[in-house]
C-alpha cells in the first residue's frame, strides 16, 4: 500500500530535529484543519528558503545579504570574535544582547567517531580572518562559545593549539553552562553571566 500525501508529509516532518512521528502528525492535521492559504504560504516559503537565505561570506551565518548585517555593522567590536558551532547559536547569543563583537560559525564540532575532523570545519577561514584585519582592527580575543560536551571540549582544545601562535587571547564561556548542555536551551541570564565571566584558556 503506497503512502498518501498525508503520510508522506508526516514522514518528512518527522525527520526534523526534535520532531517525532506523533508531533509531525499533529502538525499535519493542524495544517489540514486550518486555512488552505496558510499551507500555500508555508509551502512557498519552504520552497524559496535556499534561494533567499545563504551563508555569510565572512562569518558563515545564515543571511539574506552578503555580508550579513552583523559583519557589515560598523558599530561592532571587530577585535573580538565569538566562535560558535552552528548558525542558530549565533542567533541565540545575539538575543542575549550581551555580546557586541563579531562571530565565526564553525559548521560543526570535531567528532572522530562520526568522521568529522578539523578539515570538515571552517577553522581555516577563521585563521584567514586573523591575518586579514585592517590596521587598528586587529583581533585581540577569540571567545569559544562551544557547548560543554566531549565534542565541544575536543574542538576547543584543538583551537587552542591552532591559535597559540597568534597574538590573541583565547577565552571560553564560564560557569552557568551545564556540562553536556546546549546553548540553544540556555536562558538569557545564564548566557549573559557566562559571557561576563568567561575565562582565559
Amino acid at each position: 500500500m503506497s503512502a498518501n500525501a498525508l503520510d508522506r508529509l508526516v514522514a518528512l516532518l518527522s525527520k526534523l530535529p526534535g520532531v517525532g512521528k506523533k508531533s509531525a502528525g499533529r502538525m499535519v492535521y493542524h495544517i489540514l484543519d486550518g486555512d488552505p492559504s496558510y499551507a500555500q504560504i508555508l509551502g512557498e516559503e519552504l520552497a524559496g528558503l535556499h534561494k533567499s537565505i545563504r551563508r555569510c561570506g565572512i562569518c558563515g551565518g545564515f543571511t539574506e545579504t552578503d555580508p550579513c548585517p552583523i559583519c557589515s555593522d560598523a558599530g561592532r567590536d571587530r577585535s573580538i570574535i565569538c566562535v560558535v558551532e552552528r548558525a542558530q547559536d549565533l542567533r541565540i547569543i545575539e538575543e542575549s544582547r550581551e555580546f557586541h563583537g563579531v562571530f565565526h560559525v564553525l559548521g560543526g564540532l570535531i567528532a572522530p567517531l562520526e568522521g568529522i575532523g578539523p578539515g570538515n570545519l571552517s577553522i581555516g577561514r577563521l585563521i584567514n580572518r586573523l591575518g586579514r584585519t585592517d590596521p587598528g582592527q586587529e583581533v585581540k580575543e577569540i571567545i569559544l562559545a562551544l557547548n560543554p560536551t566531549v565534542e565541544g571540549d575536543t574542538t576547543a582544545l584543538y583551537l587552542q593549539k591552532v591559535l597559540k601562535d597568534f597574538p590573541v587571547t583565547v577565552t571560553r564561556l564560564a560557569s552557568g553552562l551545564p556540562v553536556g548542555g546546549d546553548l540553544e536551551y540556555t536562558d538569557r541570564l545564564t548566557l549573559s553571566r557566562s559571557f561576563r565571566g568567561r575565562v582565559k584558556v
